[in-house]
């Protein structure tokens, strides 16, 4: 019995989201009984594209495709600013196609090693918050660059373009942001070391593609569909919750991402207001924040704690004070400009 509980508990610390988000599912459907409608609930859409997505990321992963690019770019690189640069900006534009999370799966650890290997350890919770805050830009620049915007693009149906100007400005002061913290890292001389040979594993590709992707991500996006449907056959919660978000969807996109995560957040306000442009702002800037307004911002904590335990508290504080500041800037842009 206790095996099984410590199971559970595990389970729970590991997919902490999808457990939340199954068990509010599950709790809806007492009110709501299961019906035929519950399929139309799920935006289907949403779900299949972000899974091909996920499975063409895992393919170049295996093929190690951004480990190639990496060293070959590493290889310009004199110095330590320079190299927190690099690696900064690496994930931003890696995030606009590969989506924030995986940029940070795989930049996170190439970074700590990295750093681990010029000795410069005194640099390693600077420069990972600056790639999660470079990351949850970087990943506004095209809708498929996050879950959240991946919904959002679906459900709004908003072309491209229109998806990339509606948060240019936040991009481009962010980029600022990012480029004056790099001139607080010194800028010491640097030689990186000899990388070993990279070699593609064949045997068993398809199916480390296949059981690389994240199931229980999908199965997140499935279960808040069924939550927020069921929250919307109730009159009450559906008057309520158009009361409180109509209107007011930035700030209540920024609030609710604090407490929930963004992807969670994005389902809600888009399934209680059709003012999609609004819920884009409020929810691409409230991935800025607490360390769990984005599903990124705990991947890089995970991998840090990780590696270098020491480091936790640190990196919180540092973290927090970044992403805060880098929220209440673009707050006042978004106020400044609407």
């Amino acid at each position: 019995m206790n095996n099984l509980k410590d199971g559970f508990l595990n389970f729970f610390k590991k997919e902490t989201i999808f457990s939340i988000s199954l068990i509010l599912a599950i709790v809806s459907c007492f009110f709501v009984l299961p019906n035929k409608d519950y399929l139309n609930y799920i935006n289907w859409e949403t779900i299949i594209l972000l899974f091909v997505i996920m499975v063409f990321v895992e393919i170049l992963k295996n093929l190690s495709v951004f480990e190639i690019l990496v060293r070959k770019l590493l290889d310009k690189v004199k110095n330590t600013r320079g190299l927190v640069l690099f690696l900064v900006f690496t994930c931003f534009f890696s995030s606009i196609f590969i989506t924030n999370d995986v940029s940070l799966i795989i930049f996170v650890p190439f970074t700590l090693l990295a750093l681990k290997k010029v000795e410069r350890l005194d640099l390693i919770i600077f420069a990972v918050s600056l790639e999660t805050i470079a990351a949850n830009v970087g990943c506004m620049v095209l809708p498929i660059g996050a879950p959240h915007n991946i919904v959002m693009y679906t459900v709004s149906r908003i072309p491209f373009q229109s998806f990339f100007l509606l948060l240019l400005p936040y991009i481009i002061v962010s980029v600022i942001f990012l480029i004056i913290l790099s001139f607080f890292i010194p800028s010491d001389e640097v030689s990186l070391p000899r990388f070993g040979k990279i070699e593609v594993e064949w045997e068993g590709f398809l199916k480390r593609v296949f059981l690389g992707v994240d199931y229980y991500l999908l199965l997140t996006f499935i279960a808040l569909f069924v939550l927020i449907g069921n929250l919307q056959s109730i009159p009450f919660l559906n008057s309520l919750f158009k009361q409180w978000i109509i209107g007011n969807e930035v700030i209540f996109g920024i609030i609710s991402s604090q407490i929930i995560s963004n992807v969670p957040a994005a389902i809600l306000l888009s399934g209680f207001s059709s003012n999609y442009e609004s819920i884009i702002v409020g929810i691409n800037i409230g991935g800025l924040g607490t360390l769990i307004a984005s599903m990124a911002n705990l991947i890089s904590y995970k991998i840090l704690a990780r590696e270098f335990n020491d480091f936790k508290i640190r990196y919180l504080i540092v973290f927090t004070v970044l992403n805060i500041a880098l929220l209440l800037i673009l707050l006042a842009v978004y106020f400044l400009t609407n």
